[in-house]
């Protein structure tokens, strides 16, 4: 899902995310864990957010979520934050179970 997947696991990095980027070219992204929810305050470009339960299954895919709004998902544990239209480009849908590899140049794939 995204060859090069920033892991955000601290309250810090989890708070700044993707703040202060202009883009976020495809094969990118972010992992925040835990989260159950994201908000697009100050950000100024569109993401998809892809939101996992505890087992790495896509439990939601909110695409084209704007600066300024929100989303979140019941039973949701983490969240990978895409460029907009990439979850669809690469097939991913509810249910699918990803797997995340151990090196930071490791992809995110479902599976």
């Amino acid at each position: 899902m995204c060859e090069r997947c920033l892991l955000a696991e601290t309250a810090l990095t989890r708070m700044k995310g993707l703040l202060g980027r202009a883009s976020l070219p495809s094969g990118e992204g972010i992992l925040l864990k835990p989260a159950s929810s994201v908000h697009m305050a100050f950000m100024r470009f569109a993401i998809d957010a892809v939101f996992l339960d505890r087992d790495l299954r896509v439990v939601k895919i909110a695409d084209d979520l704007k600066p300024w709004r929100a989303a979140g998902a019941r039973g949701a544990k983490s969240v990978v934050e895409l460029p907009a239209g990439e979850a669809a480009r690469r097939g991913v849908t509810v249910g699918d179970r990803l797997t995340v590899g151990s090196s930071p140049a490791t992809a995110a794939t479902p599976s």
